[in-house]
């Protein structure tokens, strides 16, 4: 994802993205008297979870502290890659899990937690299952699971459809269709916050799936000699660009950022008709999208089959958790505390009840009545069985590759969107970072 993938993605910090970065500069070494340092993102609802975790455990060991320092969703990225090279990370290491946790994984920077979880089976009782993977490395457990689970859904807004007079899309062709219809009266088919590279990628994943099948991505994660070669992912690609050269996107995408939710406003002001996004979002538009959440206007379902392809319908995309790894620099005595943080400070009932009540699943097990009563029911019961009944759920494709793949995958996305290279261009140039 990245991500917000997606990445969480919230507003904007109130302090400016160079303040908080040098004001935690000092913040990754021991801590104040040995205290453990955690980063994590910031951006409401989700910041708000995050800190008040951080601060019931600080309330319950007054001995072992955790000081924790938050950044902006890009900002992160390359902040904690830099960190995590210098020797300098935090002793919690907030991620995606996949190909980056990997790469740190390989480089001996994060500690085994397999052990670990040997010792508090419990602690991996209580979580879904499916979170598990995207934390192991060639059998070893790296990272803790934890937060909640983010499929993409595509949501629509059901103002626009009923004044335009159309129904939601069931196949590609129906989204092809509804393209000209919703650009006549003036309102952009999509919103996309295009700057930010993965929200394009979410497209792609999408594509390939319910074109290829899964096995088409796999093929080029386990670096099989020209995957992104394969006739469905020529297929995918083209389709994609199909899309935008109809104007399916607003106007100006490519300078549109996601950290600044400026996509989703596009969506609950009626200005956009459609957006692909994360299962986090529903709390972004619930929190800031005034009576359209609340009115029953926001419409939201998986992505539509396209014709003729070999993905299965319930297939999904995006991140099956969030994922917390200790750095192997940090002391015996701040291991100790994060280790304590992830056994009683991680997903306890209070951090639960609060992700459910922003409109999130959290990966913990048993929850189904806590959800069945939530304000956002519908919507919980609807992201829990997208989850669990998903025969296949692809982790975001720039946290399963590693960061060099990744950040070509990025590059390449961009062009793709701007129509600035083609489809073989864009096979060709993956094709030279992922073949083994």
């Amino acid at each position: 994802m990245a991500l917000s993938r997606r990445t969480l993605l919230g507003l904007a910090a109130a302090v400016p993205v160079s303040a908080a970065l040098a004001a935690c500069s000092g913040s990754s070494g021991p801590g104040k008297g040995g205290a453990a340092t955690y980063w994590y993102l910031n951006g409401q609802p989700q910041e708000g979870v995050r800190a008040g975790a951080v601060d019931a455990f600080n309330k319950a060991n007054p001995d072992k502290q955790i000081e924790d320092t938050t950044y902006q969703n890009d900002a992160y990225k390359t902040k904690i890659k830099t960190a995590i090279g210098a020797g300098q990370a935090p002793t919690i290491i907030w991620g995606w899990g996949g190909g980056t946790l990997r790469a740190y994984a390989e480089a001996g920077q994060v500690e085994d937690l397999t052990p670990w979880f040997d010792e508090n089976p419990d602690v991996k009782k209580g979580l879904f299952p499916s979170s598990f993977g995207a934390a192991t490395v060639d059998g070893k457990i790296y990272a803790m699971p934890s937060e909640t689970v983010q499929p993409i859904l595509l949501y629509y807004n059901k103002r626009v459809f009923d004044q335009v007079k159309v129904d939601p899309p069931e196949t590609w062709d129906d989204i092809m269709a509804l393209v000209p219809k919703f650009n006549a009266k003036g309102i952009a088919p999509f919103a996309l916050g295009g700057q930010s590279r993965w929200t394009n990628m979410m497209w792609l994943e999408f594509l390939f799936d319910r074109i290829g099948g899964p096995e088409v991505f796999q093929a080029a994660i386990e670096g099989e000699k020209n995957a992104w070669s394969h006739p469905d992912a020529i297929k995918a690609l083209t389709a994609l660009q199909d899309l935008v050269k109809a104007d399916g996107f607003v106007k100006g995408f490519s300078s549109i950022t996601a950290d600044s939710n400026a996509d989703q406003a596009l969506l609950y002001t009626d200005r956009a008709a459609m957006m692909l996004h994360g299962a986090w979002s529903y709390g972004i538009q619930q929190a800031d999208g005034g009576d359209f959440v609340p009115s029953g206007s926001l419409g939201f379902m998986n992505f539509p089959a396209v014709e003729g392809g070999k993905g299965d319908l319930s297939d999904t995309v995006g991140n099956p958790a969030q994922y917390l790894s200790i750095s192997s620099k940090a002391s015996d005595e701040q291991k100790k505390i994060a280790k304590d943080f992830f056994a009683t400070g991680v997903l306890q009932e209070e951090e639960v009840k609060k992700w459910i009540g922003n409109g999130s699943v959290p990966i913990r097990l048993g929850t189904e009545k806590l959800l069945a009563a939530s304000d956002n029911a519908e919507f919980l019961q609807f992201t829990y069985d997208v989850a669990s009944k998903a025969k296949v759920f692809v982790q975001s494709w720039d946290q399963a590759l590693s960061p060099t793949a990744a950040e070509t995958l990025l590059d390449n996305i961009v062009k793709l969107f701007q129509l600035s290279i083609s489809p073989q261009q864009f096979a060709s140039n993956l094709n030279a970072v992922t073949a083994a």
